[in-house]
């Protein structure tokens, strides 16, 4: 049987910005206005209350049921991350957070980027899909990274930002002839510049990520085919769930706790408000 490739999603749900602000957390009488105050806020927003998860690719632990994949129509992509309450990987949250700027009036381009593994590949191409707004300057806007989150706007001229919890990012020439650009982080004042990854300025179509979205989700290599995993951004750092662990970032320090197998669901909920359909609670 053929696996469904990410553009063949069976999404029916009606996109609704309002719906999706409220996702976010934002009252109705709270109407972004296409301004860098309210792009800073849409961002931590975004960051802090929806998950970037990999469970429409592996489903949950100890569940032999793999995910039912991940598919990139706008209305797919509505249906889950807004009206089921849930996360996602780059396509899905990018995707999805690049047309709500769009609709609420903010000159956005979708981007190819190319993240940089451990052992410094950087296959496939378009391995990650991150945006670019238009303000009093080109800013990156990027709600669809793991760990280390990008929680603020970062400025394509170069500018260092910090993000409030001890992180700071900036963009860099990219040395490399088929990109632009480079995102960098460093986790101390005294510390040396890390690479994230490389990216292009050119506007790409959500349906230009399809080949790499089915890479990544099916992939005997992919890094999203094998363990589960959620993480979320908070005031003061980070919570992540792996396979067996619940871990707190929080100023710097890491503690963590074993999760059973029979609660991680319930963790899963808890700590990330994250839903999980019926075909997971079977």
């Amino acid at each position: 049987m053929p696996k469904p490739d990410c553009l063949s999603g069976p999404g029916r749900q009606v996109v609704d910005a309002t719906l999706y602000l409220d996702r976010l957390g934002f009252a109705p009488e709270e109407v972004p206005d296409p301004s860098l105050n309210w792009l800073k806020q849409l961002q931590y927003a975004h960051v802090t209350t929806i998950p970037f998860e990999n469970l429409s690719i592996t489903g949950p632990p100890f569940d032999e049921r793999n995910g039912p994949g991940v598919h990139l129509e706008l209305d797919t992509l509505f249906e889950k991350i807004v009206a089921h309450r849930r996360g996602g990987f780059c396509y899905e949250l990018n995707g999805l957070f690049g047309w709500l700027l769009s609709d609420l009036g903010f000159d956005t381009d979708r981007l190819a980027a190319m993240v940089i593994g451990d052992n410094g590949d950087v296959q496939p191409p378009a391995n990650h899909h991150t945006n670019l707004v238009r303000l009093d300057r080109p800013y990156i806007v990027d709600a669809g990274l793991g760990i280390p989150t990008i929680r603020k706007p970062i400025p394509l001229d170069g500018d260092p930002i910090r993000d409030g919890v001890g992180i700071e990012w900036r963009t860099a020439e990219s040395d490399r002839p088929d990109t632009d650009h480079l995102m960098q982080f460093k986790e101390a004042p005294d510390g040396d510049w890390k690479d994230r990854y490389y990216f292009s300025t050119t506007p790409r179509d959500l349906s230009y990520f399809r080949a790499s979205c089915d890479f990544l989700q099916w992939a005997p290599e992919s890094p999203f085919t094998g363990d589960p995993i959620v993480t979320l951004a908070t005031e003061s750092g980070h919570l992540k769930l792996t396979r067996e662990r619940l871990i707190h970032r929080t100023d710097g320090e890491s503690n963590g706790r074993a999760v059973e197998p029979g609660e991680w669901l319930t963790v899963a909920d808890r700590q990330f408000d994250l839903r999980l359909g019926d075909e997971y609670q079977q």
